[in-house]
């Protein structure tokens, strides 16, 4: 048998954490077992469909690595958009009810029953052939629902995360199939479209759960072989919140705008109710299709920890080369105080250890341009032994050095360590005060010497001469 797995999301907007997930393990499952991944568009609810929204989808596919063996765009058991299938779930509706296992219903809101809340009372089950054709005949509209057996009966299956699964047929509705509007639900087109493209494992969030004995009951009643079932625990905001789309939480775009690499985004998601079982947790995307089984699957709900997800990013940047660096931080660089001051190659050897997250290099070098009325305290430390007065001594000493020294990172640094070993003090209290006189700040990206190449020999200048000026 070969795997094949689908991922089948709504164009309703960008692409939230959890519907990445389900597309990852899904594609993760499909290539561990030398599978096919089948993308399909599920936009059978026009109400909810967002123009562009199906671009997204496969962009953001494509930027998490995630390429898909059939889908819109290919693929030998098309159509993959729903809403260009509707003749197939007609066929198929109709086939059931010619079969008794579904019929007409023409109420315009249905009804409840004593039996429970929201369940429909089956009323139009008892219309007889002449009313439903007499209904047919005057074109009142109507919906197709699933008949679902009475009686004590139950319908079980196996899942693979949870186990055993079962539900009462009493518990059941008898749910509609196909919509006025000819368009099909969610739960009957899956159903068709699962089984006519050959999918042997469904993965889906385990809100499922409970309503997949219902779906198997249509796979019963054409007599198809049932999928096996794979459902995901949710993603929380917290322990008492699921992470939503619908409540304005993240999604890969979000992060992809704040910086974050794709591979650190989908490592991290990865994690997410799954373990390799080594206790690896930087893995690439070749790593993870070689480690991912159905064993590594949890049924507990996952936290999303931003932080984690920062650590991991963090050692992704890390690991690029100084020319992919550079690429990905020239933007952000652009958005920077630094914006055209520098040499950006420079800078970038400066921020790639300092880096965990893009978005936030022009805060990171905001402090450049910070520069008034900085706390003259800062020139104290007590490791360099220097204060205001040792401070004023030696930016004193250290101008008409700086003005004639070529402006370059070892010349810079290599003149005023000559200055301190003239001057018979520590080479760390000089590099201290110039990098406090030119900065304003006890902690930057870069020394003494490195700070000065990136403000340039005139401004470097000035901002001692302005520190002077206020000790």
């Amino acid at each position: 048998m070969t795997v094949r797995t689908r991922f089948a999301p709504s164009p309703t907007g960008f692409m939230h954490i959890g519907n990445l997930r389900t597309a990852l393990y899904a594609w993760l499952f499909a290539r561990h077992n030398d599978g096919k991944f089948i993308l399909r568009i599920e936009d059978t609810d026009q109400g909810r469909y967002v123009e562009g929204a199906i671009d997204v989808i496969f962009n953001t596919l494509k930027e998490a690595g995630i390429d898909h063996d059939e889908g819109p765009d290919k693929g030998d058991y098309g159509p993959y958009v729903q809403s260009q299938r509707k003749d197939i779930y007609k066929k198929y509706a109709l086939q059931l009810v010619a079969e008794g296992k579904a019929y007409y219903c023409f109420c315009e809101k249905k009804g409840a029953t004593d039996g429970g809340i929201g369940k429909y009372d089956k009323r139009c089950l008892r219309l007889t052939p002449e009313e439903i054709q007499a209904n047919l005949d005057a074109g009142k509209p109507y919906v197709i629902r699933q008949r679902i057996p009475e009686g004590e009966g139950e319908s079980s299956y196996e899942d693979l995360v949870y186990g055993k699964i079962t539900v009462a047929y009493k518990d059941m509705d008898d749910a509609i199939l196909l919509k006025s509007d000819g368009m099909p639900t969610y739960n009957f087109a899956n159903v068709v479209d699962d089984h006519l493209m050959h999918v042997t494992h469904v993965l889906r969030g385990n809100e499922y759960l409970s309503s997949t004995p219902q779906y198997n009951l249509l796979y019963d009643s054409f007599g198809w072989e049932r999928p096996q079932y794979i459902h995901l625990p949710p993603i929380m905001k917290d322990r008492e919140r699921k992470l939503s789309k619908r409540h304005g939480d993240a999604n890969f775009d979000d992060f992809i705008r704040k910086g974050y690499l794709p591979c650190a985004i989908v490592n991290y998601i990865a994690l997410l109710g799954w373990s390799s079982g080594d206790n690896r947790e930087k893995m690439t995307i070749s790593e993870l299709v070689d480690a991912f089984s159905v064993k590594g699957l949890n049924s507990s709900p996952s936290i999303f920890d931003e932080a984690k997800l920062r650590w991991l990013n963090a050692e992704y940047v890390r690991e690029l080369s100084e020319e992919e660096y550079l690429k990905i931080a020239t933007p952000w660089f652009d958005k920077s105080v630094m914006a055209g001051k520098c040499d950006y190659k420079f800078l970038a050897k400066l921020m790639q250890p300092r880096t965990e997250v893009f978005s936030e290099i022009p805060d990171t070098l905001a402090f450049l341009a910070e520069h008034e009325n900085f706390d003259l305290e800062l020139f104290t430390n007590k490791k360099n032994k220097t204060d205001c007065a040792v401070a004023k001594n030696l930016l004193t000493e250290a101008v008409p050095v700086l003005e004639n020294c070529p402006w370059d990172n070892d010349s810079i640094l290599e003149c005023l360590v000559s200055l301190s070993e003239k001057l018979g003090v520590k080479k760390g209290a000089i590099l201290w005060c110039v990098r406090i006189a030119i900065t304003g700040k006890g902690n930057t990206p870069g020394g003494a010497s490195e700070m000065a190449i990136l403000l340039g020999k005139e401004e470097s200048l000035r901002r001692i001469n302005y520190a002077l000026s206020r000790l």
